[in-house]
């Protein structure tokens, strides 16, 4: 059954496409999810929110567009919106936000780990682990990630430029690049 086919099983509602759609792209969403936010609850809500928003807007998918980019856009904002809930919470609470690594995360192409060291990802903010993300696993195009975070070309040039001077600036400092698995 090709993408379209599930696409129009889902709109009739049928229960074996919305899991065949889970089943295809769930490892994609918790791996984009997982490195932007960096905690595995967390990223378990923004699959579990992505999902449901794709299916609750799926008569709007357009489609002529990629269907895999789409879905990337929405649980890259999902995952930026609960990061930015979780550090307003914190802040109101008076708590610290912890820069917590995140765990390792499947690529989204069936392979069992990111090909980011979560060692690395210390210190990145959700927008540039997002970025990272996006252009390193998932290898997007700038044009691609800015529709996806909902920012310019320019503005994700930035963000990268800046995610790899961190991740650079720790390796200059004797971190290992060892893939976590």
């Amino acid at each position: 059954m090709d993408e379209q086919e599930l696409i129009r099983g889902c709109l009739a509602g049928a229960p074996a496409s919305f899991r065949r759609l889970v089943e295809l792209y769930g490892g994609l969403v918790m791996s984009v999810a997982l490195n932007i936010l960096g905690d595995r609850q967390d990223a378990e809500d923004a699959c579990q929110e992505t999902f449901l928003k794709v299916f609750r807007n799926l008569g709007r998918y357009d489609g002529s567009r990629d269907f895999r980019a789409w879905l990337v856009t929405v649980a890259c904002r999902k995952s930026l919106d609960l990061a930015r809930k979780k550090r307003r919470r914190l802040a109101f609470a008076g708590g610290t936000l912890s820069q917590d690594p995140p765990a390792p995360a499947g690529s989204g192409r069936g392979e069992a780990s990111s090909v980011l060291p979560s060692r690395l990802l210390e210190g990145l903010s959700p927008r540039e682990r997002a970025v990272l993300e996006l252009w390193a696993v998932e290898e997007m195009k700038p044009e691609e990630i800015a529709a996806a975070v909902g920012c310019s070309p320019a503005t994700v040039r930035v963000h990268l430029f800046r995610a790899r001077k961190k991740v650079k600036r720790l390796l200059e400092k004797g971190h290992e690049i060892v893939p976590a698995y």
